[in-house]
């Protein structure tokens, strides 16, 4: 063998060993020096508070909401809020995006924190590669406080951190919140980022949030505080130490991410739905619900062999507005599935399923089982191949589509260009595909949950996750009107041949059926790859 060759790979690997061990060196700094925090009372005079009184008032014990299922009005929303503020700004997100939507947003957040806004933003660590420079400058804001959830020590050579410390890494805050002034809150599906307000070229993702004012609000604002002063957020000073040539104050951070056409269409949808008027002056078209907040613990991200000093060591299904639960405790494994057991009644009738990633694991598909046996219809509403942003999550999919075909589950999968119909600005869409990204799912046609939760293992097991169920007949029994019409246009149905082999069934305008005999809008490479991927044992990490 070639000397010179043998010399680089000797090279190669002591940098790496190096690398490890100077990753194994860095520690988490401690967390004595941080202080401990709470957002704002309810009853500080502000103009959100002026204009949701005589609205709250007339509905004691309940919460108005106002879904935002248009991905330009839910952008809209979150700028009319920034805006809105006059105190506070409580801001929990998995995902921020460097480009367009996540500048502009970022600029409001300054411009808040500039006119004496408090502005605390809670960002996971895992989807903040590129933006240390960023957040630097936002950091050095007076006003502006930044902690990360489950930092990486090495900012460079991120990849290094799972060899040492995998246990805790593999744990993320999937936890999406906006709460302004702890009057009105936004929460569901959302992460920030063009694709999450149908905006961009590549795959834009179907979602759904809500926004809502009343007693839930100040739920939202105690879990925040759970997570803010929670054992897994650290101060971003104590996490990135570099100086910094930006100012915080520049609308732009980074040009070549940042599209002025669509900062322009960004402008004109909220221009156009004027959504910050609504606000103030009380006329958004509210539902007044029952709403039930649920969430895990922050400690359900720590490792097991670490506890929490600052947070009991249960998970907390947090009480809904009219009646103090008792504090449940849950095992680690499923701590939010455990706490949506408790707030929802027994599916007698009808269950409905959206999720884009569904691996119910064998404890699901029993519980599924036992519903079906039990008369109950089910639907599952989730991601074709074609449509996954994920396809090793698909990979641990395939293995429960048959089993449920055969006890009586209808299961529907989205096309790739499901819910992108009507008229588009192709120049700031493109030829782009729809992934679905809303979690929701009703019961009954009574009550109705949004939220975080993906149905699959990573969300019970590993990642933290926030939510809202909804006691609302008549919301419920509209998503469930509206999933109906929507199904044979935007979906696949599968079935089972008579053979038993599976088949995707799609019907046209003409309520003509067309027959795949495989994933369809697929290359055979990609079914190949999901084949590989789902003989590996990698269930409990999807």
């Amino acid at each position: 063998m070639n000397s010179k060759y043998i010399n680089h790979v000797y090279t190669l690997c002591l940098n790496l060993c190096i690398l490890c061990m100077l990753n194994a060196c860095q520690s988490l700094p401690s967390l004595q020096e941080r202080s401990i925090e709470i957002h704002i009372a309810a009853d500080v005079p502000s103009s959100l508070a002026y204009s949701n009184a005589s609205l709250v008032a007339q509905h004691p014990g309940l919460s108005g909401l106002y879904p935002l299922d248009d991905g330009h009005e839910a952008f809209a929303a979150r700028m009319a809020l920034i805006r809105a503020a006059e105190h506070s700004l409580d801001v929990q997100y998995y995902i921020w995006r460097n480009d367009t939507s996540g500048q502009l947003l970022f600029h409001e957040l300054v411009l808040a924190a500039q006119r004496g806004v408090h502005v605390r933003l809670l960002l996971d660590d895992n989807n903040t590669v590129g933006l240390d420079k960023v957040l630097t400058a936002l950091n050095q804001e007076p006003n502006i406080e930044i902690r990360l959830f489950n930092p990486f020590m090495h900012r460079h050579w991120r990849a290094l951190s799972y060899i040492t410390d995998f246990a805790r890494l593999n744990r993320r805050m999937h936890n999406k919140s906006i709460t302004a002034d702890n009057q009105v809150t936004i929460l569901g599906g959302r992460n920030i980022g063009d694709e999450y307000f149908d905006m961009g070229k590549g795959t834009l993702f179907v979602d759904l949030d809500i926004l809502t004012i009343g007693s839930i609000v100040n739920q939202v604002s105690d879990n925040f505080d759970r997570y803010w002063n929670s054992a897994s957020a650290y101060n971003f000073s104590s996490i990135v130490h570099r100086r910094n040539k930006l100012q915080a104050s520049m609308p732009v951070f980074k040009r070549r991410s940042f599209n002025h056409l669509r900062a322009d269409s960004y402008g004109n949808a909220y221009n156009r739905d004027n959504f910050i008027n609504h606000l103030l002056d009380g006329s958004l078209n509210y539902q007044w619900a029952h709403l039930i907040l649920v969430s895990d613990n922050p400690n359900k991200a720590l490792p097991k062999n670490k506890s929490n000093t600052n947070q009991p060591a249960d998970s907390l299904l947090v009480a809904p507005d009219t009646a103090q639960l008792p504090v449940i405790k849950y095992e680690k494994a499923s701590l939010t599935l455990n706490a949506l057991a408790a707030s929802v009644v027994e599916p007698q009738k009808d269950l409905l399923i959206i999720t884009p990633y569904f691996v119910p694991t064998q404890t699901g598909l029993e519980y599924l089982y036992k519903l079906r046996e039990e008369g109950v219809k089910i639907r599952i509403l989730t991601n074709s191949l074609a449509a996954t942003d994920v396809p090793a999550v698909h990979s641990g999919y395939v293995h429960y589509r048959t089993p449920l075909l055969k006890e009586g589950v209808e299961i529907y999968e989205l096309k790739n260009q499901g819910f992108l119909k009507g008229p588009r600005d192709r120049a700031f869409t493109g030829n782009s595909e729809s992934s679905l990204h809303a979690k929701t799912f009703t019961i009954d046609g009574q009550q109705l949950y949004i939220g975080s939760l993906n149905f699959d293992p990573r969300s019970a097991r590993l990642n933290t996750e926030m939510g809202v169920v909804i006691q609302s007949p008549e919301m419920a029994q509209f998503m469930n009107q509206a999933i109906n019409e929507a199904l044979p246009d935007v979906t696949y149905q599968v079935k089972l041949s008579a053979q038993g082999k599976l088949e995707w069934l799609k019907t046209n305008d003409k309520n003509q059926t067309k027959v795949y005999h495989h994933e369809p809008d697929t290359n055979l490479w990609q079914r190949i790859w999901v084949k590989v991927l789902s003989w590996l044992p990698l269930e409990s990490l999807l």
